[in-house]
C-alpha cells in the first residue's frame, strides 16, 4: 500500500514529519511518499499527482493558513479543489489545516498542529485498514483534532 503526504514550506511546524512517523507506526508495511510544496494553493495538484502518478491509495494534506482574509480565501479555494480531486479520483484525502489565528501563543499553536496531525494520521490509517467501518465506533463522540474533545450530546 502507498500513502501520500503533502506538506508546505509555509507551515511553522514540520507537520509532514509528524504524519510520516504516525503513519509508519500505524501502517508499518506501507510505502510513504512525501511531497512538499510552497503553500496551500499548491496542495491540490500535489495530492492529485500522488494519487494518480504515484499510485497512492489515499493522501493526507497538511496546510497552514495565515490570519488575513486573503489567506482564508486562498484556503477556501484550495479546500474546494481538494474536494474535487477526491471526487475525480474516488480516493480519500484527509485535509489537515492549522489556522494561524487559532492561538496567539506559539507553543499552543504548535501543540494544536501536533495533536491535529497525529489524530488525523491515525484516522487515515483506520480508513485505509477498515474503510468506512474503521471510524464507526467514534461516530457521534464529539471528537476534535487539535483541541479538547467536546463529547457527545446525550439523547
Amino acid at each position: 500500500m502507498k500513502v501520500g503526504i503533502v506538506d508546505t514550506t509555509f507551515s511553522r511546524v514540520d507537520m509532514g514529519r509528524i504524519a510520516e512517523k504516525t503513519l509508519r507506526d500505524e501502517l508499518p508495511n506501507a510505502v510513504i511518499i512525501r511531497y512538499t510544496v510552497p503553500g496551500i494553493k499548491d496542495i491540490p495538484v500535489a495530492a492529485k499527482k500522488l494519487l494518480e502518478e504515484k499510485g497512492c491509495e489515499a493522501v493526507i494534506t497538511l496546510g497552514w493558513v495565515g490570519k488575513t482574509i486573503t489567506d482564508k480565501i486562498s484556503y477556501g479555494v484550495a479546500s474546494m479543489a481538494l474536494q474535487l480531486v477526491q471526487i475525480l479520483t474516488n480516493k480519500h484525502i484527509v485535509d489537515v489545516t492549522v489556522h494561524e489565528d487559532e492561538a496567539d501563543n506559539p507553543s499552543v499553536l504548535r501543540d494544536i498542529a501536533i495533536d491535529r496531525v497525529t489524530k488525523h494520521s491515525k484516522n487515515l490509517a483506520l480508513l485505509l485498514r477498515k474503510g468506512g467501518e474503521g471510524l464507526r465506533p467514534y461516530a457521534g463522540k464529539g471528537l476534535r483534532q487539535g483541541h479538547k474533545d467536546v463529547g457527545p450530546l446525550e439523547s
